[in-house]
Order: structure tokens, then C-alpha cells, then sequence
């Protein structure tokens, strides 16, 4: 396995930061990362090296406001932002890999990011051409949270969409309920590079645009493997079932008993890691 790193600008010019793991022959295909709230691309160095044994590159940026990228802590200006930096990594997979498919993957508000991206920009009917992705995975994606965020804390949000965007507070992770393996939580919360800021105006925007994907998912124009951990207190794991119910059929829903957040680090990662590449497997035709 291959890892490398570089930046480039995103469309307003902020310096984002990639990074990316690919196999010592030409992959398969590329699975483009898009990472959760708070955290960043270097916490899938595993996935990466699960990947590329199975003779896939991984290619993934940290999202503007995290990681090593520029930005406020938990900040985006727009989501339309956020859905261009991810134009910005297909493009980099594309130029990097040509004629090799490409999947979305995202977990957490990368999955909502990823289901929300597929539907507007993976279309054939909206304003640009479509993408040549040929597969959506979202883990515990963000459509809506386990329990409802508190009314105080969603009004203060609206308060100051407009008037204080960048205002930050606490997500309220409940860092216990990211997985169950002790280590991994740990490491989590020694990581220098994770943080538990959220701005109103991302924090409103997920909320918003979760009900939108909610709404649209008939729609979804690409094949999609969702998985959630039924045992997520972070993230709704009826939220995932109720857009697969909405494609009647066309979306694998893959439900983990027992398991938290965090499918890819817990105890059973092998297994669930697994499962997504033979999907891949299977899909890299496009079908």
C-alpha cells in the first residue's frame, strides 16, 4: 500500500487537505471518503488498508472546518460548499485514475453528505452533467440524530443562522457511543485533530438538508449500500431504513445488530468491512 498527502484550493479558496491510500498495482477502483463530524480522513487508515488489499485506492479530503484543512472548527458557509469540495476530490480521483469507476463513501455527516450529493449532482436532470459514480455507501448517516436535539439548542440555531453563522457550540457527542472498543475512544479523545465544534449555520443545515434527502430519496439515481449500527445512539438507525423503504428495493439496507456508530471500528470492523467491498465488488460495472 501507497499513502500520500497533498492540498489544494477549494473554489473560495481555502486550502484543503487530502489525503490517500492506493494498492502497488493499478486499482480496481477508487472509493472517494468523505469523513463524519468532528474528525478526518486520517482515522480510516484502516478502511484504507482493507481497501487496498482488496485492490481498491482510496481517496478522500478533510472537510473544510476539520482536520488539516482550512477554515473555522465545524464551520461551512454554505453546504453547497461542502458538496463542492467533494467535486473536487472526484475530479482529483478522476484526473489520478482515469477510466476507473468511482464510489462515494461516507459516514455520519459524511453520509448525509454523500446521499444529499448523489441526489443533487448525480442526476441526469440536474445542471450538470452526471458524475461517473457508479455506487453510494453511507454509514450511519446523519439524516436525522438518535433522539431529537434539544428545543433550546435548535432555536438558538435558527437565531443565529443568519445573524451569527459562525457562532460555534458543542455538537454533545456522546463519545461513549462512537463503538465499542475501548481503544478507539481513547484514541479519539487524545487525537489533536478531532474536535466537538459545530457552527449554527452547518448545524441547521444538516438538520435541513437530512429531512430534504428524507424527502427525495425516491429519487436516488445511483446504486446505494446503507448500513447502520441498530444500536446507534448517535445517528437514527429507523431514519436509514425509512430512505431505503422509499427506493422499494433498489438500496441495500444492511442493519448491524448490537453494534454503535462507528461500524468500521468495532469489534466486527473485518465483517462490515467485508460486506462493503463485496458489494463493491459486485458493482463496479455499474450495475
Amino acid at each position: 500500500m501507497r499513502t500520500f498527502d497533498f492540498t489544494r484550493q477549494a473554489s473560495d479558496g481555502l486550502s484543503l487537505y487530502f489525503r490517500g491510500w492506493e494498492p502497488e498495482s493499478r486499482p480496481a477502483a477508487v472509493i472517494c471518503l468523505v469523513h463524519g463530524l468532528g474528525e478526518h480522513t486520517g482515522r480510516y487508515a484502516h478502511v484504507a488498508e482493507a481497501a487496498t488489499e482488496a485492490g481498491y485506492a482510496l481517496l478522500g479530503c478533510d472537510l473544510r472546518g476539520h482536520g488539516r484543512s482550512d477554515g473555522p472548527r465545524g464551520h461551512s458557509p454554505t453546504y453547497d460548499a461542502m458538496l463542492d469540495d467533494i467535486d473536487q476530490v472526484l475530479d482529483e480521483a478522476a484526473v489520478r485514475y482515469p477510466e476507473r469507476p468511482l464510489f462515494l463513501y461516507g459516514h455520519s455527516l459524511g453520509g448525509e453528505l454523500v446521499l444529499c450529493y448523489a441526489l443533487q449532482r448525480c442526476s441526469r436532470t440536474n445542471r450538470r452533467p452526471p458524475r461517473d459514480v457508479v455506487g453510494v455507501i453511507a454509514t450511519g448517516p446523519s439524516l436525522r440524530t438518535a433522539t431529537p436535539p434539544p428545543g433550546w439548542k435548535v432555536a438558538i440555531g435558527k437565531i443565529a443562522y443568519s445573524l451569527f453563522p459562525t457562532m460555534s457550540m458543542s455538537n454533545g457527542l456522546d463519545r461513549s457511543a462512537l463503538c465499542r472498543a475501548p481503544h478507539v475512544v481513547e484514541q479519539y479523545n487524545s487525537d489533536p485533530l478531532v474536535h466537538d465544534r459545530v457552527s449554527a449555520r452547518l448545524g441547521m443545515d444538516i438538520l435541513r438538508n437530512g429531512e430534504s434527502s428524507l424527502a427525495q430519496a425516491a429519487e436516488f439515481p445511483v446504486p446505494l449500500l446503507l448500513m447502520h449500527g441498530a444500536a446507534d445512539r448517535i445517528t437514527s438507525p429507523a431514519a436509514s431504513q425509512e430512505f431505503a423503504r422509499s427506493l422499494d428495493g433498489k438500496c441495500t439496507l444492511r442493519l448491524w445488530d448490537g453494534l454503535y456508530h462507528e461500524i468500521h471500528n468495532e469489534p466486527e470492523k473485518q465483517e462490515v468491512l467485508g460486506y462493503m467491498i463485496r458489494w463493491m465488488d459486485g458493482h463496479r460495472s455499474g450495475g
